[in-house]
């Protein structure tokens, strides 16, 4: 693990250098969303399909692209670490991600920036919170294709610096709210290692939500009509939890988690999610349904939080008064 931090969580709480987190989504990672982009990268070719997911996607890409950050911010539950929480710290990073449980849909050749100034400020903010924390400095790592996935359904074009973070599974070993307390606590370092380093970022929850799915695909799999979600109550969670999130009610969310995981086996367990609603505050404000859809029957909800707009708004009301 890495050395203890200089900074206490007392000094982390010093006045914010500039920065801000503009906006955060719920960004699922099937593969097959890129799958049916038949982008250069990936290898595996397709006839389409999953419209209504990939024109979520492609709002929030808009979006993105309006909004200018400098950074995008993603926690994918597929790498997962067993010590730690890690955060990518190679300046440069390429090679060949290939998704283990649907390898002729997604072989994509990555590459990508990675705001290593940023993770150290991460690393030593989190450390501060007492979480143990670890920084990936292996500059031939494979990067798991959650991370690549709800990158590229973003941004494309990758023009714009990275910074992953490994979801740290230990802790649901003790119980779901020892783990999701760990969450909160990784997504209020998040925060101030933002505000401290100026950055201007963008967050990425890479989980669905429902994560019961079928064990046999169709052929082609991109045949839209056998898509469907897995049974009728997994798509009921999935409309209660989107409610929810849609209207900032944090307090029955939380309370009702723990009984999706247990009866969806909700990705969310992972806790992508509850770290980016910490790192923003958990947002008293409406969040905006780009789309949901199933994928081989999980439940995939793109969702956005415009905090820039949210607080434009906020300053407009108060000086109204």
């Amino acid at each position: 693990m890495d050395s203890p931090s200089l900074l206490t969580a007392t000094e982390w709480e010093k006045p914010p250098g500039g920065g801000e987190i503009l906006a955060g989504f719920l960004a699922p990672h099937p593969p097959h969303l890129v799958y049916a982009e038949n982008p250069p990268q990936n290898r595996p070719k397709s006839q389409g399909g999953w419209d209504t997911l990939r024109q979520g996607y492609q709002r929030c890409r808009e979006k993105i692209k309006a909004l200018k950050p400098d950074v995008i911010l993603v926690h994918s539950p597929h790498w997962q670490t067993v010590v730690g929480h890690h955060f990518l710290r190679v300046p440069k990073l390429s090679g060949l991600s290939v998704d283990p449980i649907f390898p002729h849909l997604f072989q994509y050749q990555f590459e990508m920036t990675v705001d290593v100034a940023l993770a150290d400020a991460c690393a030593e903010a989190a450390i501060a919170e007492g979480l143990v924390v670890k920084k990936m400095t292996n500059p031939d790592f494979r990067v798991d294709y959650g991370t690549i996935v709800s990158l590229h359904m973003l941004n494309p074009d990758w023009d714009i610096p990275v910074l992953g973070i490994s979801a740290h599974n230990s802790p649901y070993y003790f119980s779901h709210d020892d783990a999701q307390d760990q969450m909160i606590k990784l997504g209020q370092a998040t925060r101030r290692a933002i505000e401290r380093t100026g950055r201007r970022a963008v967050l990425a929850a890479s989980n669905t939500l429902s994560h019961l799915h079928f064990d046999r695909e169709p052929d082609p799999p991109e045949d839209m009509r056998q898509e469907r979600i897995y049974s009728p109550q997994q798509y009921q969670w999935d409309v209660r939890m989107i409610r929810l999130l849609q209207h900032g009610r944090w307090d029955e969310f939380q309370r009702v988690l723990p009984e999706f995981i247990e009866k969806t086996a909700a990705e969310v367990k992972a806790g992508s999610l509850m770290w980016m609603l910490s790192a923003m505050d958990f947002p008293p404000m409406e969040a905006r349904l780009h789309a949901y859809g199933p994928v081989i029957g999980t439940g995939n909800a793109i969702m956005e939080w415009d905090l820039q707009a949210y607080r434009s708004q906020k300053a407009h009301d108060e000086e109204s008064l």
